[in-house]
């Protein structure tokens, strides 16, 4: 045996023993839609003094983590997104009002002299403000003396002496009891009942506390002992979160919630059963498949199927990348999309077998000249995977990280481990002696009766163009008629799901939400749950549809809250058609420097036409699109263009081989070679998707509908629309056929290769 197939079983070997040691030894970090809690979005804007800069944005984060720490949430993952903007997570926490109401607020604390008590006519001066006190009489403030940032700490206390009332005590640092001592010292030096003996307390813009200094302080003496108490009739929350606000410190400039989204624990369980029952269902169908078709390597392929789950899941846990509703989505499908190496390596060892029966020889080339076509379909991929990443937002970056890593785990587990083991196989004297047993011993019924039929497909190519031109066009109709049903993602707004007790429908959910004062919202049933989506509701307005559902539908809980304000809105809209136009771009480029300037814009025509079609579904049935919408537009794109490869790939080859054949009768053969590696690798993930599509739940079926209307719509394009368009662009095409693939001898069939 040579070096690289040892090499290649002992790279198989650690991949799996380390992925193994992985997968047993740590455990995956969860997005906040699959363990609940709430996320908020905040973005920093420019105050007076500060500009809002990634500088001021980082000092921004620090106080909000104190802050998370004062809610107990401790190590809740918080990051800046951008210049301007942070995203914090609080795991378990279900109550966004209270979140939102501590971790958003400025928190400006600030102490003053009290100049006086004004009149009518009294203006303030330059530093000077005018503010009501705590019984709503109004004072003059001087200038800030000390401000939240010579506090050190804050507390909560009751005092039972006092008759049980609440209070905030006050801790200063070094700095801070030097300006309280001077502050309340210069208070003292006037008379006893004079206002500028007080000193104000102010929390944003509002003067929580005013007292005058007792008399047996000391005029520029003051109150040395580095401590305060701030009383004010308090409950305990109150004095709670007013001491939490102040020990985080105050934001160095403002900040608003442009998003906020609130997940119940029992929603992600339940999204984690189905997506386990999807994969459960989808392997099994998808192994029953390929053993059925491919046999003794089809076996082969499904051990390496489960292999590559394992690699997949281990890489993502491995890389600690967060897996989200989506990303568990797209960890799924690409599952199905895994068996599509091993389908066009084993299409390719059937046909070199076919011209030599030798099936170590046949083997060895059905890897080295599939991966061309391997590698073009998964870059293809991979290009859509990294514009979701760049380009999309929250959960759905989660899709972009799994597809990515799916990618790679498949091409390391078609190319190395199903690699070892068929060659190791192949090699077994009782395989050899039953050649049927292999799956590679012919090329399969229905190649065999296209090559006997030989159906002249492009013959009728102007029909197929014309069906697909009134299909785009019924596409864009729906779009004029019906328009698009954009998801509160883009167009901001909030959306709260609602489970109850006792089924409702949405009639009857909608009466009671307009009932309860919102008439245009959109309520919408789906078993016992129950959706609204409005405008920018309010954490007020939100209680109250809560109540008027709670009249009919019994218990009522809230399993999911999403806030989207309107300029966030506008940007992922414009974000997600910014990622269409550049995954078409990034395809058309890389289609054209593969192949030649016609195979690329005939697939990327084609490309448009699957794209518009799945659209035009989707506004035809008033069906949303979000964010999960968009990754799964991306996929369609780059999993139509996998279909193309594989069909251009072949033409290139016959036509550089044919160089005197007429090109639509070399395209017309790359087709009929081609049907069964097509047909075969859209099947792998059409299992999947029908899995997702039943037990996904609504988010994922709208998901797993839009794949199988693009994977089908992509399936039929490759051979009736882009080969077609193809044929048309060479006749304007002045570009000579390419060279013949030049072929160099295997001197050792179970050595050479070009993968490892």
């Amino acid at each position: 045996m040579t070096r690289a197939p040892v090499v290649r079983a002992m790279a198989a070997l650690a991949i799996i023993a380390t992925s193994l040691f992985i997968a047993l030894t740590m455990s995956p970090r969860l997005g906040l839609d699959l363990r609940g809690g709430t996320q908020i979005v905040l973005e920093t804007r420019d105050s007076p003094t500060v500009k809002a800069n990634a500088e001021a944005t980082d000092r921004t984060l620090e106080v909000l983590r104190r802050r998370a720490d004062s809610l107990g949430v401790a190590d809740a993952p918080l990051a800046r997104s951008g210049e301007r903007r942070i995203i914090v997570e609080l795991p378990g926490v279900q109550d966004p009002a209270k979140a939102a109401a501590i971790i958003g607020k400025t928190a400006q604390l600030t102490f003053h002299p009290v100049l006086a008590v004004p009149d009518a006519t009294t203006k303030a001066r330059k530093g000077e403000q005018l503010m009501s006190d705590e019984y709503g009489a109004k004072l003059l403030l001087g200038p800030a003396q000390l401000t939240g940032d010579g506090v050190s700490d804050a507390g909560a206390g009751n005092d039972a002496q006092m008759g049980g009332g609440w209070y905030v005590a006050v801790d200063f640092r070094e700095q801070g009891r030097e300006a309280w001592a001077k502050l309340t010292g210069a208070a003292a030096c006037n008379p006893v009942g004079d206002p500028k003996r007080r000193v104000a307390i102010v929390l944003d813009s509002k003067v929580v506390v005013s007292p005058q200094m007792n008399s047996d302080v000391a005029c520029k003496v003051g109150l040395p002992s580095g401590s305060t108490q701030i009383t004010g009739n308090f409950t305990a929350d109150e004095a709670r979160d007013l001491a939490t606000l102040i020990k985080g410190g105050s934001l160095p400039v403002p900040v608003e919630i442009v998003e906020q989204r609130t997940v119940g624990p029992t929603l992600g369980a339940a999204a984690i059963a189905s997506s386990a029952q999807a994969a459960v269902i989808g392997v099994i169908l998808t192994a029953l498949f390929i053993i059925v078709t491919y046999r003794l390597v089809g076996f082969i392929a499904a051990i390496a199927l489960v292999c590559y789950a394992l690699i997949s899941y281990a890489a993502l846990v491995g890389l600690g990348a967060t897996l989200t509703l989506p990303g568990l989505a797209g960890f799924v499908l690409a599952i199905g999309m895994a068996v599509d190496a091993n389908v066009l390596v084993f299409e390719r060892a059937r046909e070199e077998y076919a011209l030599e029966p030798n099936f170590k020889t046949a083997l060895e080339k059905g890897f080295r000249n599939a991966w061309s076509a391997v590698a073009d379909s998964n870059i293809t991929t991979l290009l859509a995977a990294g514009l979701l990443f760049f380009l999309a937002s929250g959960p759905v970056r989660g899709f972009g990280v799994t597809l990515s890593i799916g990618v790679v785990a498949s091409l390391i587990t078609a190319m190395v481990i199903t690699r070892v083991m068929t060659q190791w196989a192949m090699s077994r004297r009782s395989v050899l002696d039953r050649p049927k047993l292999t799956g590679l011993s012919d090329i399969g019924r229905v190649r065999t009766w296209l090559n006997a039929r030989r159906p002249d497909l492009m013959r009728r190519r102007a029909l197929y163009l014309a069906v697909t031109f009134v299909l785009v066009g019924v596409a864009v109709g729906g779009l004029m008629v019906r328009g698009l049903n954009y998801g509160v993602e883009f167009t901001g707004g909030r959306l709260v799901e609602y489970s109850t007790s006792t089924p409702m429908t949405a009639d009857a959910a909608r009466e009671l939400v307009s009932g309860a004062g919102f008439p245009n919202a959109v309520v919408q049933s789906s078993g016992d749950d129950i959706s609204v989506r409005s405008g920018q509701l309010g954490t007020a307005e939100v209680a109250k549809i809560e109540t008027a559902l709670e009249s009919r539908g019994g218990q009522v809980t809230k399993e999911r809250d999403e806030l989207i304000g309107p300029s966030l809105g506008d940007e992922l809209r414009r974000n997600a058609l910014i990622a269409l136009c550049v995954a078409l771009a990034a395809q058309l480029t890389y289609l054209v420097f593969r192949f030649r300037w016609t195979f690329g814009l005939a697939a990327v025509l084609a490309l448009v036409a699957d794209a518009a079609i799945v659209v035009g579904t989707f506004a035809w049935l008033n069906k949303p699109v979000d964010g999960v919408f968009l990754a799964a537009m991306l996929t369609v794109i780059g999993y139509s263009v996998n279909d193309k490869v594989v069909v251009f790939d072949r033409i290139r080859e016959l036509w550089g081989a044919q160089r005197k054949v007429s090109f639509e009768e070399v395209a017309n053969t790359a087709i009929l070679q081609t049907v069964p590696r097509t047909v075969n690798t859209g099947l792998g993930a059409l299992f999947i998707l029908a899995a997702l599509a039943m037990l996904g739940g609504d988010s994922l079926t709208n998901f797993a509908v839009a794949l199988l209307i693009g994977i089908i719509a992509g399936t039929l394009s490759s051979a009736l629309v882009a080969v077609p368009l193809a044929i048309e662009l060479e006749k304007r095409s002045s570009t000579p056929p390419p060279q013949p693939k030049r072929r160099g001898k295997v001197a050792a069939p179970e050595g050479s290769g070009a993968v490892l």
